[in-house]
């Protein structure tokens, strides 16, 4: 058997899970592929930290460059996060021909470009099922299972903190900084949790998809991003009375070009709080788990679900990136796919104000005669439809909760309605408005 030796660049807790997976299933994963994988160094920040899986001593090195720039070392594997140094590793490792391995979600998002040119100027490849929904293998079913498609709709519940925080809100009536709280203390939340509360992480993995799915690179302030803050347990509990439930979700969707040979496919690319109906799979999706439902052309919907974050997990991503590039060493394969390709269209992101949708919008309002009439005269002037209203009975003169679901209506349009009906003296707090979908 040929032999892959192995440069892993980070050794916390990724770093260690591909470690210990390694040393559990390498046997397996050498029968299966024809190579054999030696760890013949991992790259650590310093020598004396306790690690979550215990590394030789003689293996460690805090010196990645000379690691990367090895000649023995044919295969860099990248996991120690961030966006500087580890740009870094990946540009040198390329530079050299050397195939990478990656799981850092938010390098992609903000250099894939430059990443995946260089790896096709140096003809050698960059790995990263990993960074995308830990260990559901969604990169190789769109850049290979589901390659003969065109993908009209992706829907991903990409974050699993998020997704824990939504359903024991929904499940036991919490509240969302409740919930938080106790996330932080079981380590499903980080200290400084804005990172997945506030869609951010999530919008990585969708601009990866995106781009993946449509051949060209999205960037990510091309997506629209908003978190879970905002959610309130009473949000919870109508969408629940309406039929829905309130799920953290990216979407990617292909709005149909124009008429035309040279029209312009545009893509609308968001990540936001959006009300699922509770008859869909997505809305089944619960705790820490992840999904990814995929509409082809020619395949119809499939639905990928499991684990999106941890160490076996991610591992398990990694260790099918490490087989891919065994083969693909072993047969001198180079770009054997590759990863974005200009398709046939003139490709482009749709801005937000153009994107249509249903929407729930829930208001406080002064519990008087008159008050939805102002607010149905104002949405009605901007050509906006109501299809149902829930008001619970309160008392007159008193703040109530007035929740109504909207008609298929532009984003713009919405925002400009909503803040003319915040400025009514009968509207008591900031409105909130939630995209509805219905696949």
């Amino acid at each position: 058997m040929e032999q892959v030796t192995l440069g892993l660049i980070g050794g916390g807790t990724v770093g260690g899970g591909v470690f210990q997976a390694l040393q559990r299933n390498g046997a397996l994963l050498s029968s299966r592929t024809g190579s054999t994988f030696h760890v013949a160094k991992v790259v650590v920040r310093t020598l004396e930290k306790p690690r979550p899986v215990p590394i030789p001593a003689r293996l460690l090195s805090t010196n990645w460059r000379s690691v990367v720039e090895d000649p023995t070392i044919s295969l860099v594997v990248e996991l120690m996060g961030g966006t500087t140094t580890a740009r870094q590793v990946i540009r040198r490792a390329l530079e050299l021909g050397k195939p990478v391995v990656t799981a850092n979600k938010a390098l992609l998002s903000a250099h894939g470009e430059e990443l995946f040119a260089l790896a096709l100027k140096h003809r050698t490849n960059l790995y990263y099922e990993a960074s995308v929904a830990g260990g559901i293998p969604i990169i190789k079913v769109l850049r290979e299972s589901l390659i003969g498609n065109r993908i009209t709709h992706l829907y991903g519940i990409l974050n699993g903190t998020c997704n824990y925080i939504l359903t024991r809100m929904k499940l036991e009536g919490l509240e969302f900084q409740d919930v938080l709280d106790e996330a932080q203390r079981l380590g499903y939340a980080e200290a400084d949790p804005s990172l997945d509360i506030d869609g951010h992480d999530a919008a990585h993995k969708a601009g990866i998809l995106a781009s993946l799915a449509h051949g060209f690179w999205i960037r990510p302030e091309q997506i629209a991003t908003s978190g879970i803050r905002g959610i309130t347990r009473m949000d919870i509990q109508f969408a629940g009375q309406l039929g829905y439930t309130i799920k953290l979700l990216a979407k990617v969707k292909q709005i149909e070009p124009g008429a035309g040979a040279k029209a312009r496919c545009r893509v609308q690319v968001s990540v936001s709080p959006t009300l699922i109906p509770n008859d869909h799979v997505l809305a089944g999706v619960n705790h820490v788990f992840n999904a990814v439902f995929v509409r082809g052309d020619v395949a119809g919907d499939t639905l990928f679900y499991g684990r999106g974050a941890g160490q076996d997990a991610t591992a398990s991503a990694v260790l099918s990136d490490l087989a891919d590039a065994a083969v693909d060493l072993r047969n001198g394969l180079q770009s054997r796919i590759p990863p974005f390709v200009s398709h046939e269209r003139n490709g482009g992101v749709l801005p937000l104000a153009q994107a249509v949708s249903p929407y729930y919008v829930r208001l406080s309002v002064i519990d008087k005669p008159g008050t939805l009439a102002k607010i149905a005269a104002l949405l009605g002037r901007a050509k906006i439809g109501i299809s149902s209203v829930i008001q619970p009975e309160g008392h007159v003169g008193e703040s109530v909760p007035l929740i109504l679901m909207i008609h298929d209506a532009p984003h713009a349009a919405m925002a400009r309605a909503l803040a003319q009906i915040g400025r009514l003296s009968v509207v008591r707090a900031p409105t909130v408005m939630i995209p509805v979908e219905h696949f």
